[in-house]
């Protein structure tokens, strides 16, 4: 009977702990696959003690089952895995070595990279068989090292040629990390004459600039024309503009009220056969877009974005880079072509136009414009009280008298005669340059009011000459009088949506 009943004890003890030993047996169980799983992980994966730590922590941050309302919020954590170790780092080159002799040997270590090599912001034919390649290089490696070009077009027929590049620096002097750098790819023979397709490829060499261990020759890859697209009659037929203009880099926080301006007065001034590119270095903001829209829906204007250009240091935001590329891409497209600013308006006296001022220089390749510098803070008395109504052009009126003093001068071309062009003038053409165009065609210039915000009359006047901080000026009503012809132009032309555009 005792040990009957001592069998009926140990079989209820063991009915009481049942789930408690399946659960202590699942669990050796799962210890044992683990460890055995551990075997053949990498020897850079250890668990340690401050992850454990780490692990439980978070456990310890989640609400239990029964907590209120009044509880923190549940903390939920996915665990990731931890990157791998970095590898130690290398050790420095050695500095110096002892040679024998008793000569100090000392090295030099670069690290990282020096400006790049070339940069393209454009490839254009100029010809059946020239090409234009406009981009950046390295300045110092145009400064004390002697690179060179190699052009070769690689024809889809399998017939390819090859042609030294020439290269031009239109901005000499005025680069900064990167300078302006124009090559132009001459062949001795017609490309792609029978249509099928082809490409211009670049092969920049530094010629032992830069390090001068390394001759490093970079292939550029610079035109493509795909089968069936070159229309040859482009060379040889009218233009579709007759005046084109090809804007600087626009940059900084631009007044769109100046802007609005600026390209009503010169798309009346103009005509109908007149087109505008502007190009955004980060100056057409949301409002300035906004001024531009309807010229744009008009077919005046192209706006480029150029922004990307900022990344590589050169001078003035690349403008060099910029109007050589609008002279290169446009240069079939126009009759003439015209560099000023947004803050420069041209004008032709009274009984002329701006055709038959043209034609009369048409033997010349290129020619400048006089300047006429406007003061940007005085203004007429009789303007009081309805300064912020005005126009800009309107309401500045007095001119810089000063004689005997060099101004900057502005230019127009005949684009096909040249190779490259600069800011102020071009110096690589074909052809005659004139500079002798007073009475003719001047620019009046409203310096400083292009990023002006507020009232840009500072001081009123009821005079026709005066002197402000030691500069002589006279009275100068040209603009103003033909301010009220270009703003029913602007009316007619694209209704009332920018009348309130404002400062």
């Amino acid at each position: 009977m005792a040990k009957e009943r001592e069998k009926k004890l140990y079989v209820a003890i063991l009915g009481n702990y049942a789930a408690e030993l399946k659960l202590l047996l699942t669990t050796l169980l799962l210890l044992c696959v683990l460890a055995t799983f551990l075997q053949f992980l990498p020897s850079r994966f250890t668990i340690s003690a401050s992850d454990l730590r780490f692990c439980i922590s978070r456990v310890t941050q989640t609400t239990p089952p029964n907590a209120t309302s009044s509880s923190p919020p549940i903390i939920k954590s996915s665990l990731t895995s931890l990157p791998p170790s970095p590898s130690p780092p290398l050790p420095p080159p050695p500095s110096e070595q002892l040679l024998a002799g008793g000569i100090i040997k000392r090295s030099f270590n670069p690290y990282g990279s020096a400006a790049y090599n070339f940069i393209t912001m454009g490839a254009y034919r100029g010809g059946l068989n020239t090409f234009a390649i406009i981009g950046l290089a390295s300045k110092p490696l145009h400064l004390f090292a002697k690179p060179t070009y190699l052009c070769e077009w690689v024809s889809s027929a399998g017939k390819n040629s090859t042609a030294a590049g020439y290269k031009i620096l239109p901005d000499w002097g005025y680069g900064r990390v990167y300078t302006v750098v124009i090559v132009n790819c001459t062949f001795p023979e017609p490309l792609n004459a029978d249509n099928s397709g082809g490409k211009l490829v670049l092969y920049a060499s530094t010629s032992g600039g830069g390090d001068a261990s390394f001759n490093i020759t970079d292939r550029i890859e610079a035109l493509i024309e795909q089968p069936g697209t070159l229309d040859t009659s482009l060379f040889t037929s009218k233009p579709k503009y007759d005046y084109l203009y090809c804007g600087s880099s626009l940059y900084g926080n631009l007044n769109p009220q100046r802007v609005r301006e600026w390209i009503a007065y010169h798309v009346k001034f103009f005509g109908p056969r007149s087109h505008f590119v502007i190009h955004d270095a980060g100056g057409v903001h949301e409002k300035v877009l906004e001024v531009l829209k309807p010229w744009m829906e008009l077919g005046y204007v192209t706006l480029q974005d150029i922004k990307d250009q900022e990344r590589f240091d050169g001078y003035y935001h690349n403008q060099f880079m910029v109007v050589n590329d609008c002279l290169h891409r446009y240069k079939f497209m126009a009759k003439w072509m015209f560099f000023f600013d947004v803050d420069e308006y041209i004008y032709v006296p009274p009984k002329s136009t701006i055709k038959s001022v043209l034609d009369s220089l048409s033997e010349f390749s290129q020619f400048t414009i006089e300047q006429m510098p406007m003061s940007s803070k005085l203004c007429l008395t009789s303007d009081y009280g309805k300064t912020y109504r005005r126009w800009g052009f309107e309401k500045l009126v007095y001119k810089d008298s000063k004689k005997g003093i060099r101004r900057d001068r502005k230019y127009a071309v005949q684009p096909r005669s040249l190779f490259a062009t600069g800011v102020h003038m071009s110096q690589n053409l074909a052809g005659k340059t004139t500079h002798k165009t007073e009475g003719k065609i001047m620019y009046y210039h409203y310096h400083g009011t292009i990023a002006e915000k507020r009232e840009t009359c500072k001081i009123l006047i009821n005079s026709t000459e005066t002197a402000y901080e030691k500069t002589p000026y006279v009275l100068d009503t040209t603009m103003r009088d033909i301010a009220g012809v270009i703003k029913k132009f602007e009316l007619r032309m694209i209704g009332d949506r920018l009348q309130k555009t404002r400062q």
